[in-house]
C-alpha cells in the first residue's frame, strides 16, 4: 500500500476557482458543519453564520491540501432514484425492499445476496417496506442507498440506507468486463441495466456476484424539496455534495474537484456522504440529483482529474510540519 501524502496548495493553484459559485457551496457547507466535532471546525462553523462573503470565508480560513495514496483519481456519479412501487405485493410489484432484520448478527458477514433472494430468507417476516416492479431497479436502489418510491395513488415515500449484510461490495460492471462481454469504456449503468434485462437468467446470476445487500428505512424527516439524507444524516445537495472515503477526507469538509472528460467540471463541493465503493484518497462520487435524467447523467460519469480538500489553516499546516 502506497504512503499517504499531503501537498499544500494555494487557491491560485485551483483551476477555475475564481469562476465558481462559492455561495452555493457555502450554503451546503452550513447544512452539516454543526455536526463536525473538532474545535477548529466548530469555530469556523460558528463564524460561517455571520459571514456574507462566501469566497472570502473559504480563502481566509482554509488552506487547500491535496491528499494522495498512489491511486489515480476517479470520479463517478450517483443519484436518488424515483421508482414505481406498491405497499402490497401484486402481480406487477413482486420485488421487495426490506427493513433491517432483527436476525442480522451484531458483527460479521451474514447471508449473501443470492441466499436472501433465491431462498426467500426474509419472506413472511413483515420486513417489506415496499414492492418494486423490476429487480434491476431494486439492485440499483441498493447501490444508490436511497430513493423515492411513487405509489399507485400518486403519493411518494422516501427510503434511506439502514444497514447491510456486511458482505463485500463488488462491481457488476467490472464483472462484465472480466467476462469479456464489454470493454471498460463501454460499461455504464444504462448498459448494465439493458444487459441484465435482456438476459434475465444470466442477469440474475450476475447481480448475485455482488454479495452486498442493503436494507432500508422509511425516511419521514426530510421535506420533499430537499435532497436525500447522506452519511451525516442531513440532506445532500445536487451538484454540491460528494461521497468520499472518510479515512482520507473529513465528512463535512469543503472539497475542490477538477473533473476531466467530456463534461469537465471545476467546482467546490462538500463531503457529505460515503459509499461502499468509494475507497481511496482520490475517489469521489458526485451527487447529481433525483429522477431519471439525473440517473442517466450519473451513470455516464467515469472521469479522471483531482480533488483537493480545504482544511482549517492550522490543521493543514499540521499535516505538513516541515513547511512551517
Amino acid at each position: 500500500m502506497a504512503e499517504t501524502t499531503y501537498t499544500l496548495l494555494d487557491f491560485s493553484d485551483l483551476n477555475g476557482w475564481a469562476e465558481d459559485d462559492h455561495s452555493a457551496a457555502f450554503t451546503a457547507f452550513k447544512e452539516t458543519c454543526d455536526l463536525m466535532s473538532d474545535p477548529e471546525w466548530t469555530t469556523l462553523c460558528n463564524l460561517a453564520n455571520d459571514v456574507s462573503d462566501a469566497r472570502g470565508f473559504f480563502e481566509l480560513f482554509f488552506k487547500p491540501v491535496m491528499v494522495t495514496d498512489g491511486e489515480p483519481m476517479l470520479f463517478t456519479g450517483y443519484f436518488e432514484p424515483e421508482l414505481r412501487g406498491s405497499l402490497q405485493r401484486t402481480a406487477t410489484f413482486r420485488y421487495p425492499i426490506y427493513r433491517l432484520p432483527s436476525a442480522l448478527p451484531p458483527t460479521g458477514p451474514w447471508l449473501t445476496r443470492q441466499e436472501i433472494e433465491e431462498n426467500g430468507a426474509l419472506a413472511s417476516q413483515g420486513l417489506e417496506i415496499a414492492w418494486l416492479a423490476d429487480p434491476v431497479d431494486r439492485f440499483f436502489l441498493q447501490v444508490q442507498g436511497s430513493g423515492r418510491i411513487r405509489l399507485q395513488d400518486g403519493s411518494v415515500i422516501r427510503v434511506g440506507y439502514a444497514g447491510n449484510n456486511r458482505r463485500p461490495y463488488s462491481s457488476i460492471g467490472q464483472e462484465l468486463i472480466r467476462r469479456g462481454i464489454y470493454s471498460e469504456h463501454q460499461v455504464s449503468a444504462t448498459v448494465i441495466r439493458n444487459w441484465v434485462r435482456n438476459n434475465p437468467d444470466e442477469g440474475r446470476a450476475l447481480l448475485w456476484t455482488n454479495e452486498s445487500y442493503v436494507f432500508f428505512r422509511n425516511v419521514t424527516e426530510v421535506p420533499a424539496e430537499k435532497g436525500p439524507l447522506g452519511a451525516m444524516n442531513r440532506s445532500i445537495s445536487a451538484m454540491r455534495s460528494i461521497a468520499v472515503d472518510p479515512a482520507y477526507t473529513t465528512l463535512g469538509a469543503p472539497v475542490w474537484i477538477e473533473r476531466h472528460g467530456a463534461n469537465a467540471m471545476n467546482r467546490l463541493m462538500i463531503a457529505q456522504d460515503t459509499g461502499s465503493a468509494i475507497k481511496g484518497a482520490q475517489r469521489a462520487d458526485i451527487f447529481i440529483g433525483t429522477g431519471v435524467e439525473a440517473g442517466l447523467e450519473a451513470g455516464e460519469i467515469k472521469d479522471t482529474g483531482r480533488m483537493i480538500t480545504l482544511l482549517p489553516i492550522q490543521m493543514a499546516y499540521a499535516l505538513v510540519p516541515e513547511v512551517i
